[in-house]
């Protein structure tokens, strides 16, 4: 594979793991459109940067939209990204092909009544990846 698939089968191997599906927390790509008003999930993109990208590497920005049940105030939203960060920040991934991502620092905004579903507050947690192929 390369370098943009290798990429995203790394961060969706955290999200398809046995120790992931015990947070009980709903987790969609992006472009992905909810069906049920106020439930609670994420939802992950892959944002790859031309910085520091090369024939076999990639750097870029994982961006989590966090979105809980509106009204609530800011707590879960900050609570998700501390459980967004035991299984990202740090980590060191080896792809299925011939390469590894790493997850550098996070950041989490704080959030808003989504534009598109006022019953729900979106957050947004940010981290940087930066995947190195061998050829």
């Amino acid at each position: 594979m390369g370098k943009y698939a290798d990429v995203q089968n790394d961060i969706f191997s955290v999200f398809d793991a046995a120790g992931w599906a015990t947070e009980s927390i709903k987790t969609y790509p992006q472009n992905h459109i909810p069906i049920n008003p106020g439930t609670e999930f994420i939802r992950v993109s892959i944002v790859p940067s031309s910085f520091l990208s090369t024939l076999d590497s990639l750097s870029g920005q994982l961006i989590i939209d966090i979105f809980t049940s509106a009204g609530n105030g800011p707590l879960r939203p900050f609570e998700i990204a501390d459980i967004l960060d035991q299984y990202l920040t740090g980590q060191y991934l080896e792809t299925s092909g011939n390469g590894a991502t790493q997850f550098l620092n996070s950041t989490v905004g704080a959030g808003q009544l989504d534009i598109d579903d006022p019953s729900l507050y979106r957050s947004i947690y940010t981290i940087s990846f930066n995947y190195t192929g061998v050829q």
